[in-house]
């Protein structure tokens, strides 16, 4: 309830209630507890209101490098809400790209939709077109393919397609099913390589196309059919 009513992330939220900040009818709560539409819930003493109708909105946007994947920065950085000029709903983004990374990202405000995307049961495939250095063998890409251990869990297996090769640069498409922190650099790194460049071009059937650098929209009504098909919520 508290992510549906834009106030913060799902993951956020499950935060704030861990650390015994959100209250429900005066009540500390915790994590599963169950509310309604004319019950008090408070955060550090702040009202959230619950509207009774949500306005859902769902965005993509090809998130430049140098931005981070906040909704606030305690850096000053630059954040990739400061590109969503005209957006009138409170949304936030659903997943990450950290900061030297760019490509599709998507925006939501319907909480359940943004956490069956990330769930890791889910599996939902993303593909990044990645530049490495200086070049790559048969080897290397076995081990990226078949998995390779990263913060001391081993991969799921991926799918890697090299696309262009010249003088210490190779261009690869890398399609992974699951989502952990910075997981493509550190696979490349892994296995010895240096990334140069990493954009995600799709997530699940959503594909980023001519969408420019900086800029957004919202997503279509078929494309966002298609994308509650693959996790398993089709309204």
């Amino acid at each position: 309830m508290i992510a549906d009513s834009g106030f913060c992330s799902r993951r956020k939220a499950e935060e704030l209630i861990s650390r015994g900040r959100v209250k429900l009818n005066g009540h500390p709560v915790k994590l599963g507890d169950k509310c309604g539409f004319s019950d008090l819930i408070t955060i550090d003493g702040e009202r959230i209101y619950m509207p009774r109708k949500k306005n859902f909105i769902y965005i993509m946007m090809n998130k430049p490098r140098g931005y981070v994947t906040t909704v606030s920065d305690e850096l000053d950085r630059r954040c990739v809400m400061d590109l969503l000029d005209g957006v009138d709903e409170r949304v936030y983004p659903v997943g990450r790209l950290d900061r030297n990374s760019e490509g599709l990202l998507l925006f939501t405000n319907d909480g359940e939709f943004a956490n069956s995307i990330m769930h890791p049961s889910r599996h939902i495939a993303k593909t990044y077109r990645v530049t490495v250095r200086p070049d790559i063998n048969d080897e290397q890409l076995v081990r990226l393919s078949e998995g390779v251990e990263i913060d001391g869990r081993k991969t799921l297996p991926a799918n890697v397609v090299v696309k262009e090769k010249q003088a210490g640069r190779v261009v690869m498409l890398i399609t992974i099913k699951e989502g952990r922190n910075r997981q493509i650099r550190k696979m490349c790194e892994a296995v010895g390589l240096e990334v140069a460049r990493l954009r995600r071009i799709s997530v699940g059937p959503l594909r980023l196309g001519m969408l420019k650098p900086g800029t957004w929209r919202e997503l279509t009504a078929d494309e966002l059919r298609s994308m509650r098909t693959a996790i398993g919520k089709v309204k």
